[in-house]
């Protein structure tokens, strides 16, 4: 049956502190938003993404993605899943809810949240966790273990606050069998909003899927929960990465986005940052201090050494860039050597244009050489140490543009 997926975006998230809206905040250069919408991307054919405060940052974001619906004022979450009503009125298949706020949830989780929802032939499923400290969670309430209820925290007994079952915030429904509920949400209730957790009383058949990892419920509320957060997906990534056979020297220290790809017996040396989407080959190794910033591809057996950036290149075979560089929007062919502190000068502050650098196969640049965007340097070509190039390099050339050495004797007096 044919997911849609709504994902709830429209809040301020008071406690970042931020001009920014909550779920654009980044981990790993990547927003809250973006993972959320991923992960809901393995299974669902479509997404709508309730939109709010600063809502034309969040509709920008996720333009050619998703479609943005907003949602104004915030009166709560039943509330925000009714503004998608008019777009989905002739649909019969299923909707998954999810919080744009929440980038640990994953697709196998989504995965076996439907598998569960359609054996269970329920016309609601809701995600659940049990916690050990439930404290701020709606508690979810069971009858012959049946789902019966989903209570708020502010609206709980003493006796339902004892629950350690709580609701995870994730909901499937049979959209041709719950859409007329939306009709009849209500706002009695401390908060005076319209919760979607009142679907679950409306609901005939209805199901609860318990989470087996805990942490994939983790919604960000603030700058602390945002270094949590990372630091979990971080350990995730790397445990992965070790998995598939590639030497992480110091994983307290090195930091790898999960859309990096990274080849067997890669070594990554300590303090080394890649964000954003990567692909890494073979035998390669990074670091340690080095920066990817993301849009990069490095072949096999290459070597990428301390305080050497990378962004949006490509670099080939056997090549070498050791120390203290900086290489941008380029592309490095294979056997190339990268001289200490070679800089590819990719941007015009005058006219905000940036350039590209091309380097064939077997270049060799000297330290401290500059490469000014736009300009290509020709297989087998040398670039003298100091030299700034500004001009296309033939094949197998020297170019040199430092100034003569000077001598002056005597210079200092004893």
């Amino acid at each position: 049956m044919e997911i849609k997926a709504v994902i709830l975006a429209a809040g301020k998230g008071t406690r970042m502190k931020s001009a920014m809206p909550k779920v654009l905040h980044e981990i790993m250069g990547k927003a809250l938003l973006g993972y959320v919408l991923d992960a809901a991307g393995a299974l669902v054919s479509e997404s709508f993404v309730i939109v709010g405060y600063q809502a034309q940052q969040v509709e920008a974001y996720v333009k050619g993605t998703a479609h943005a619906v907003f949602q104004s004022p915030q009166l709560g979450t039943g509330d925000a899943v009714s503004k998608v009503c008019p777009f989905l009125k002739d649909y019969n298949g299923l909707v998954l809810i999810l919080c744009g706020d929440t980038p640990l949830i994953t697709a196998q989780t989504l995965k076996k949240f439907a598998a569960f929802h359609k054996e269970q032939g329920a016309d609601l499923t809701v995600m659940s966790a049990v916690l050990d400290d439930p404290a701020g969670y709606g508690r979810i309430v069971r009858e012959n273990g049946k789902l019966k209820a989903i209570v708020e925290e502010k609206d709980a007994s003493p006796e339902i606050k004892a629950i350690k079952e709580v609701n995870a915030g994730i909901y499937l429904l049979d959209w041709a069998k719950i859409k007329l509920a939306f009709a009849h949400l209500t706002s009695n209730n401390a908060q005076g909003e319209y919760y979607l957790t009142y679907l679950v009383d409306w609901a005939k058949n209805k199901a609860a899927f318990v989470l087996e990892n805990n942490e994939e419920m983790f919604g960000i509320n603030s700058r602390a929960h945002l270094a949590q957060a990372a630091k979990i997906m971080n350990h995730r990534t790397l445990e992965k990465l070790m998995d598939n056979g590639v030497t992480i020297v110091d994983p307290d220290s090195a930091w790898i986005s999960q859309d990096t790809e990274i080849g067997e017996d890669t070594v990554i040396y300590p303090s080394t940052y890649i964000e954003g989407e990567n692909k890494i080959g073979k035998n390669c190794k990074i670091g340690p201090f080095a920066h990817l910033r993301g849009g990069v591809g490095i072949a096999d057996n290459v070597r990428i050494g301390n305080f050497v950036e990378v962004k949006n290149s490509k670099i080939g075979s056997d090549t070498n860039a050791g120390h203290l560089s900086y290489i941008g929007d380029s592309e490095i062919g294979s056997h190339v050597n990268i001289g200490a502190g070679t800089i590819t000068a990719n941007y015009n502050p005058i006219t905000h244009v940036k350039s590209r650098t091309v380097l064939k196969d077997h270049v060799k640049t000297g330290s401290n050489s500059v490469l000014v965007a736009p300009v290509t340097v020709e297989q087998g070509a040398n670039i003298g140490a100091g030299s700034v190039i500004t001009k296309d390099i033939p094949a197998r050339a020297l170019a040199l543009t430092r100034a003569a050495l000077k001598i002056v004797e005597n210079w200092v007096k004893g």
